[in-house]
């Protein structure tokens, strides 16, 4: 092979190498929520691209594995094919200049290998990459259909090299995974809508109302309970008549009932004793409701009523006793702001 036929397929394994570093990072930074929306709304050829790269997206190690074989291929036939041919256009100079034929080989193997270097990090690697995370959306539809292609003819090995990959992973006691996390903690969120807010990507009140939020997401239910001693509640012994006057003077349709002892024996629903005979007392009529201690988080709090059924919860210390209540209606009002 002449030099300049190894040069110019050079070139081709610089620009093949370059395309499978911008897979790579396309297929990882790309957001499949835009891809999907383009499958759906935009044109013929824009909507077959996108589902392309929706069906990449999900095959994540498998895409991962097939953009690495096809860059260790392109590199080891830049060192194969054009180092050499460089190295052979540099000896001549080198020998016009005076230099001993002896150290000609070893000067144009570092002077090829480091040019062979300089282009695979600049045109191959960097350049590719740094389009691929500016317009990641753009990269996976563009090289969708071909890395597809590729993926697919090359599958089995794709396969044998993945299979041995979560194999020795396994043995480290790591589990692999197929896709990433597209979920933000509340503490990420936080940060995002702080960022959005200095920089008025956001109004004064929409920013206000996201904190609260956010923050309420964290927020232990200890922090938005009624205390026990602040609530309204009627005895044990209480009949129809002071039930429903308890519920007018307070307003409460739903009140805790309590023994001598003080202790939380249910909440009733004033509803339960209208109609009832007078002998009818409150602990006769009261439900039990969900207890939970005071350092659950107000969404799991709601979760918690949600699958009970229950308007109203009961707030517990650490040592099992009631201190607080609380109902879906605050719960809820909180986490909306």
């Amino acid at each position: 092979m002449n030099d300049i036929a190894a040069l110019l397929i050079g070139i081709a394994l610089l620009l093949v190498n370059g395309f499978f570093v911008a897979a790579e990072f396309a297929v990882l930074s790309a957001r499949r929520y835009r891809l999907e929306e383009d499958a759906e709304d935009a044109g013929p050829m824009v909507r077959w691209a996108a589902r392309l790269a929706v069906r990449n997206s999900r095959q994540l190690s498998l895409m991962l594995a097939g953009a690495q074989l096809g860059i260790t291929i392109c590199t080891l036939g830049l060192l194969q094919v054009v180092e050499p041919a460089l190295a052979h256009l540099v000896k001549p100079v080198l020998g016009a200049v005076g230099l001993p034929g002896w150290a000609q080989y070893g000067v144009s193997f570092v002077v090829a290998l480091a040019v062979v270097t300089f282009l695979h990090m600049v045109v191959g690697e960097m350049a590719p990459k740094s389009w691929a995370l500016t317009h990641p959306e753009r990269a996976a539809l563009s090289i969708a259909a071909p890395f597809r292609v590729f993926t697919l003819v090359t599958r089995p090995v794709l396969a044998a090299l993945n299979g041995f990959t979560v194999w020795v992973l396994h043995r480290l006691g790591i589990n692999a995974r197929d896709e990433l996390s597209t979920t933000r903690t509340p503490g990420q969120l936080a940060m995002l809508v702080g960022e959005s807010g200095r920089m008025g990507m956001l109004d004064p009140g929409e920013h206000q109302l996201l904190t609260r939020a956010l923050r309420v997401q964290e927020m232990p239910v200890r922090g938005v309970m009624v205390d026990l001693d602040r609530a309204a509640s009627v005895p044990a012994h209480a009949g129809p008549e002071r039930i429903v006057a308890a519920a007018r003077t307070t307003g409460f349709l739903r009140l805790p009932v309590r023994g001598e002892d003080g202790e939380v024996l249910g909440v009733l629903h004033v509803r339960d004793v209208l109609g009832a005979a007078d002998e009818v007392t409150a602990a006769e009529v009261a439900r039990e409701v969900p207890r939970m201690p005071g350092s659950v988080l107000v969404p799991d709090a709601v979760e918690r009523l949600q699958k009970a059924r229950s308007h109203i919860g009961l707030v517990t210390d650490d040592g099992g006793a009631v201190v607080g209540m609380v109902s879906q209606t605050d719960l809820v009002g909180q986490l909306l702001g």
